[in-house]
């Protein structure tokens, strides 16, 4: 009774399979030409500023100045943990040296989310 159920349901989602890829194939077939196209991307949309110059653009340029001014600050950061170990010795760690590495990758980490956005 059990086996019974079973190939009871296993026909049935096959078949509910069958009508939705058939169904599929059908609408397909109707028009073969047809692709999913995206929304348009319309630049008038875009805002201006007084000036006449695109907002996205102002604010692309901004993000970028902004991305250069962290990217100097983590070389820096950088070079500064270099020396401070340099300085340190060979056995010696300071925690001020493992608090610049938390630091840096802070700023690190940081830099690459503005990136990926």
């Amino acid at each position: 009774m059990i086996a019974t159920r079973m190939s009871q349901t296993r026909r049935s989602a096959i078949l509910a399979l069958l009508a939705f890829s058939s169904a599929d194939a059908a609408q397909q077939a109707a028009d073969p030409n047809k692709r999913p196209t995206l929304p348009d991307v319309d630049s008038s949309d875009d805002a201006k500023l007084p000036n006449g110059k695109s907002q996205k653009d102002a604010i692309s340029k901004q993000a970028h100045e902004d991305a250069l001014k962290e990217v100097e600050l983590l070389i820096q950061m950088a070079e500064d943990l270099r020396d401070e170990l340099k300085h340190n010795g060979e056995f010696v760690v300071a925690v001020s040296s493992l608090k610049k590495t938390e630091e840096i990758e802070k700023l690190a980490r940081r830099i690459r989310g503005k990136l990926k956005a």
